[in-house]
């Protein structure tokens, strides 16, 4: 970033009134690495300070000075209701009196576990666990196990969590902060993961011609959301089902962001390709720590007890998380729910790029349902590099713009962006209205 720009950055900034903000920021870089309990919250791309919340409620956040902001980043995409929905709120203070944690098993484990089932026709039987990395660790444990091979395929800039393996060439944070690569991580384990471009089948048929007899798995984000959104070419998530099908090599879709937020079933409904493993995450908690891996009897019978493939969890399957979860599935499955969610995603996406051709700014939108993303470029952008031809400066600058005209995106190029059930029409015209303000400024 330019010595001018950085400056006029900095001015924009300060305008907004953060004082506590900043006070509790240096408090916590005292006790916690970086000020921050996961990358992604710190303002590290678009530089200053991260905001401290504390409270929510609908569609808006308010922060520890007292600032009021619509959000777009519903913490990281669980809140498709909303903050502080009623019903799941008030399931939660239900549950949370007869205790928070058994260690022993409960009927609302069966309960969600049978609503995961229901809504997604590729999961015979689901592992409940506590969050979309174990979920996606432990999947991959599986298809090692039933496959009896060690390798694994994953695509450049999709981002699978913190396990050893999946940080070669990651998206998310490691993306935002330029750490494709993580010191701590094995050669070893590194040297089990092969990249290809996302949506590049070409290189991955090269790859699985090669590698075949060891390759255990193909993970991928059937809509990348970790790198920005980026969709799937026509038939290639199609042709990746047709390429393990015919290699023994099992296909696993993390859908922790698009479960249940493209519509009810996911993405593998949007796009009817059948994987043989899946992983949830985010929704399925209503806002609380929760993931899941599910697939046929045949395979997910080699999870312990029922197997020989271990995975364990104290708080798997906890009874606050599961009740939220329950409670935000029964809301889902309302009629006109996801159409109302499109709608207001469509007006914000469109909204968006609107202003910035208006202002003549490269600006490449990409939108599923509800989950949507907006890259500042010439586009089109079809994969990692590509993503990251993005102006990250131009960014911070959109980014900090909007936050001062009370819109909160997240704090990074490479992230998703999303409406809830609360956002009105009223509230994205708002920030579009702001958005035709700030391309302006760009």
């Amino acid at each position: 970033m330019g010595g001018s720009r950085k400056s006029e950055l900095k001015k924009e900034i300060e305008i907004v009134k953060r004082a506590t903000s900043n006070k509790l920021f240096r408090q916590a870089q005292r006790y916690i690495p970086g000020g921050v309990n996961s990358p992604v919250r710190a303002f590290r791309s678009v530089g200053g300070n991260p905001l401290f919340i504390t409270r929510a409620r609908g569609a808006r956040l308010t922060d520890a000075d007292g600032n009021v902001y619509l959000d777009y980043v519903a913490s990281w995409g669980p809140m498709i209701l909303g903050h502080a929905h009623p019903v799941v709120t008030r399931a939660i203070q239900q549950a949370a009196r007869h205790g928070t944690s058994y260690g022993a098993p409960t009927e609302r484990e069966v309960t969600l576990a049978r609503m995961i089932c229901d809504a997604f026709p590729s999961i015979e039987k689901v592992r409940l666990v506590s969050s979309g990395t174990e979920a996606v660790m432990s999947a991959v444990r599986v298809a090692r196990g039933f496959t009896k091979r060690d390798a694994i395929l994953k695509f450049e800039g999709c981002y699978h969590g913190h396990a050893d393996h999946f940080l070669v060439k990651a998206g998310s944070g490691a993306a935002t902060l330029g750490l494709p690569d993580s010191p701590g991580v094995p050669k070893a384990a590194a040297g089990q993961t092969l990249t290809a471009a996302y949506n590049d089948i070409a290189a991955v048929r090269s790859m699985v011609r090669k590698h075949w007899r060891k390759l255990a798995c193909i993970i991928v984000e059937p809509i990348a959301g970790n790198m920005g959104v980026v969709l799937p070419h026509e038939d290639f998530l199609r042709q990746l089902r047709t390429l393990t099908r015919q290699h023994g090599i099992l296909l696993i879709f993390d859908e922790v962001i698009s479960g249940f937020r493209v519509t009810y079933g996911g993405a593998q409904t949007v796009y009817d390709v059948t994987p043989d493993l899946t992983c949830l995450g985010k929704i399925i908690g209503g806002g609380l720590p929760v993931g899941a891996y599910g697939g046929s009897q045949a395979i997910m019978d080699l999870v312990a007890p029922a197997g020989p493939v271990y995975q364990a969890g104290t708080l798997s399957g906890n009874p606050l998380a599961v009740t939220a979860g329950i409670e935000t599935l029964k809301q889902l499955r309302k009629s006109g729910v996801y159409e109302k969610l499109a709608r207001r995603s469509t007006q914000l996406g469109e909204g968006l790029a609107k202003a910035a051709r208006h202002a003549g700014i490269p600006f490449y939108q990409t939108r599923v349902g509800s989950l949507m993303g907006g890259f500042f470029t010439d586009g089109p952008v079809v994969n990692y590099v590509s993503a990251k031809q993005s102006d990250t400066t131009r960014y911070a600058k959109f980014f900090h713009h909007m936050l001062k005209r009370g819109s909160y995106f997240a704090p990074s190029q490479f992230e998703a962006a999303f409406v809830s059930t609360a956002h009105t029409a009223a509230d994205v015209d708002r920030t579009v209205e702001a958005a035709h303000e700030v391309f302006r400024r760009l």
